[in-house]
């Protein structure tokens, strides 16, 4: 699966998602570093993948045809949570059925939205 990870998404996710074989992009330590969401999203679609944040404001995109978004929203985060909530979503959920989903993790429950 190719996926984008915003910023705010621990390393330890990258790296168990790169030992699970799927394709990570991560634009911390590069010229993109620090990049706005309005340039995220498009990256994410040109490139075809699904976009892992947790950033709520690109929920607004859930209804725009998508590669797959997972926001991780939990009341209290930390690294540990955020990491666990990602790959749980990402254990769950096979590579056909990310296109077109939307993917809110919290504490204990999930949402899901199908574009």
């Amino acid at each position: 699966m190719k996926v984008l990870v915003d910023e705010n998404i621990p390393n330890i996710s990258v790296d168990e998602l790169r030992a699970m074989g799927h394709d990570v992009l991560d634009i911390r330590g590069t010229a993109r570093q620090g990049m706005f969401d309005n340039e995220l999203w498009p990256l994410a679609q040109a490139e075809q993948r699904v976009l892992v944040t947790t950033d709520k404001g690109f929920v607004e995109h859930r209804d725009e045809p998508h590669y797959g978004l997972l926001i991780v929203r939990l009341r209290q985060p930390n690294e540990q949570w955020i990491h666990a909530r990602v790959m749980a979503a990402s254990r769950q959920y096979k590579e056909c059925e990310w296109p077109g989903l939307l993917v809110v993790m919290r504490d204990r429950v999930k949402s899901t939205h199908r574009a």
